[in-house]
Formats: structure tokens, C-alpha cells, sequence
């Protein structure tokens, strides 16, 4: 063990001492410090303290941090992600089912719920959520524009499964939306979702200032606009069974595609909270490497687990020739990649409060090990 990797084991070590040991299954309890983030946390000061010549002054540096650790070891070194996502699932979902009525016409208020309000990972929700309380702010603070991006999150995955776009059955263990409401009020439930979306972002936010909430609304619109996820999509079906497609092009695709939603989703949040320019490009990096992660593992998991486990029809990228990273670079590389994007999100998070910054760690963690 090099001098470096040891001073890092031995400040994560500090930050556990006084804690109960708790048991944790796989994918229900996260390690604040896991061993990868415990990396990212932990290596700047380990690597002052190994180059440093005043060894006394980085002594104090580390008993400082030391009782740091101990201080937060007092709330518990774990993060219970899956409590904490399961209670910012249920307060979304029920605020959800609060924006999006049954009204009349009640056959369409009713197409409009179906994707909407059925069973998904709210990432995007919860990360605006959460990065909102990062930097003071609360729940309550972010909850509308939280919904209103779940709003835009259920129309892309409504028109991408449409005939003309993806031409998908399944979405979320269940038919697509166009498969039960026709296409033609798919694309028009579609639009009464991306309007309801800043209708509710700006009619129901409170406590924010109104140059703040305009330029909140900019930021989502862009990244979901001709610069943003619409520019992705159009270049994914330009690039479709072309085998000269490059990765730049591939990172372009992903970059917007998807990374663009979590980007909107982190950079609304923390202004809603209040955060400072600083703290906004230091979560919009974040959310670049979240955001691409999340496709990586999307195209990882396409070739490697079956519909039944995806909750959608497995290989589809495959079968329409799509661009994707296991095909331009292999599995291994992919996999390689990923880790990659997981350490780069997390070094964003350096220097935020760690309780706070506990649940994008865990949430990067997540993101890279889901299975569907």
C-alpha cells in the first residue's frame, strides 16, 4: 500500500470511528463514504499531507478532519438511499397526482396521467430536489419545477416510442402510450404536458424571486429545446445504421439526448435554492457526468438484460442499428467509461456539505450499478 493510499484508508477509517456497525443488502444501503467516493473525498488532503514539507501543519489538518468525521459520524456514516428515495418518490408522485387532475375532457386528462404517473425511477425529479437542498433550499421550494421536468420527461418517452421515433410497445413494464391511446392523442397529450409543465412551474413556486424563476425557466427550456435534448434525438436518427459514426458524434447524441435533462433538473434546483454561480457550474459538470452515465449503463444494460428485467423491450438499440457505446467500444470499455464518469461526478461534490452532497454521491453510485 502506497503512503498516499494509506493516509486515504486511514481518514476514511477516522470518519467511522463511534459508529455502530449495520448490516446493509446490496442495492439498499449505500456507504456514504464508499470506496470510490471515499477516493474522491479523501485524496486532495491525503495528497497535501504526503507532499507537503510541514508535516505539523497537515498533522492539524487531519485532526481537524478527523473531527469533522466524527462530528458526522454522530448522524451515521451510512446513507439509507433507498429510504431517501423512496419517501422523495412518494412526495413527487403525490404531487403529480396533484398538478395532472382527472378533469373533463377525462379520456384525455386520463392519457395525460398514464405515462406520467406510472412507475419510474423520478431521477430527474429527485435530482432537482436534491440539489436544491445542497444549497439550502427546500423540498418544497423545488417540488413544482421538479414535476413540471417530469412532465417534459413523460413526453419524450411518450413520442420516442412512437412509430415514427423508436417505434416502441414497452415502456415501464407496460404498453407504450401509443399502443393504448392511438398516436394521434399521444402527441397531442404530449403537448398539453409541456405546456402544464411551466404553467405549474411558475404558477406554484413560492418564495422565489421572479428574476430567479425566469431565469430558472430559460435554463430548462434550452436544454430541452433545438441546443438541447431535441438537437440529440434529431442526430440519433440521423446516425442510425451508419457505421462511420464517430464517438464525438456518439457523445454528442448522448450528451443532449439525455445528460441534458439531468443537467436542467440539478441547475434549476440549485437556483430555486439559492446557490451561487460558483455552486451552479460546479452541479452543471456534475450533472453533465450523471447525465451521460446514465445512457452509458442505458446502453450496457440494452445488451445485457432481457425485456422482463429492463421493464422494456431489451436489444431494440441493436435491432434498429443504433449508435451506442457497447458497439463502438465494446462492453469492457464501456464499463471502463462509466467508472470514469462516476469519479468525475463525484469530485464536483468536493467541498459541499457532506450530509447534504450524501444523497448525489448515493445517486451516482445508483446510477452506475442499476440493473434496469
Amino acid at each position: 500500500m502506497s503512503m498516499l493510499t494509506g493516509v486515504i484508508h486511514n481518514l476514511a477509517k477516522l470518519g467511522t470511528r463511534g459508529n455502530p456497525s449495520r448490516s446493509r443488502s446490496a442495492g439498499t444501503k449505500l456507504l456514504l463514504y464508499s470506496e470510490e467516493t471515499t477516493k474522491v473525498i479523501f485524496r486532495p488532503k491525503a495528497r497535501a499531507f504526503c507532499n507537503s514539507k510541514d508535516l505539523s501543519k497537515n498533522e492539524a489538518e487531519v485532526i481537524k478532519h478527523e473531527n469533522i468525521c466524527r462530528g458526522a459520524g454522530k448522524s451515521g456514516t451510512f446513507f439509507d438511499f433507498r429510504s431517501y428515495m423512496l419517501q422523495k418518490i412518494k412526495s413527487v408522485n403525490q404531487a403529480l397526482d396533484a398538478a395532472v387532475p382527472v378533469r373533463e375532457p377525462i379520456k384525455f386528462h386520463e392519457a395525460m396521467r398514464y405515462s406520467l404517473l406510472s412507475e419510474g425511477k423520478r431521477v430527474c425529479p429527485v435530482l432537482c430536489i436534491a440539489a436544491c437542498e445542497l444549497v439550502g433550499g427546500q423540498e418544497s421550494t423545488a417540488m413544482p419545477a421538479a414535476c413540471g421536468m417530469e412532465m417534459i420527461h413523460a413526453v419524450c418517452m411518450m413520442h420516442d416510442d412512437l412509430p415514427c421515433m423508436d417505434n416502441d410497445d414497452l415502456r415501464r413494464g407496460k404498453l407504450s402510450h401509443h399502443k393504448v391511446y392511438g398516436e394521434n392523442v399521444t402527441v397531442l397529450a404530449g403537448y398539453s404536458l409541456v405546456a402544464s409543465a411551466f404553467e405549474h412551474m411558475t404558477t406554484v413556486t413560492r418564495g422565489v424571486h421572479p428574476k430567479t424563476m425566469v431565469r430558472a425557466v430559460g435554463e430548462l427550456a434550452r436544454l430541452r429545446g433545438p441546443e438541447g435534448a431535441a438537437a440529440g434525438q434529431v442526430l440519433d436518427l440521423l446516425c442510425g445504421g451508419k457505421s462511420d459514426t464517430g464517438l464525438e458524434e456518439l457523445e454528442y447524441i448522448h450528451r443532449h439526448k439525455t445528460a441534458d435533462f439531468a443537467e436542467a433538473a440539478a441547475v434549476v434546483g440549485a437556483m430555486l435554492g439559492g446557490a451561487s454561480d460558483q455552486e451552479i457550474n460546479r452541479l452543471r459538470k456534475f450533472s453533465r457526468c450523471l447525465g451521460l452515465l446514465f445512457q452509458v449503463v442505458d446502453d450496457i444494460l440494452d445488451v445485457t438484460k432481457s425485456s422482463e428485467e429492463l421493464g422494456k423491450t431489451a436489444g431494440k438499440d441493436l435491432l434498429a442499428n443504433k449508435l451506442t457505446y457497447p458497439k463502438r467500444i465494446g462492453i469492457e470499455k464501456s464499463k471502463e467509461y462509466a467508472q470514469k464518469l462516476s469519479m468525475e461526478a463525484k469530485e464536483q461534490l468536493v467541498g459541499f456539505d457532506p450530509e447534504k452532497a450524501a444523497p448525489l454521491l448515493a445517486m451516482t453510485d445508483f446510477v452506475l450499478h442499476r440493473q434496469k
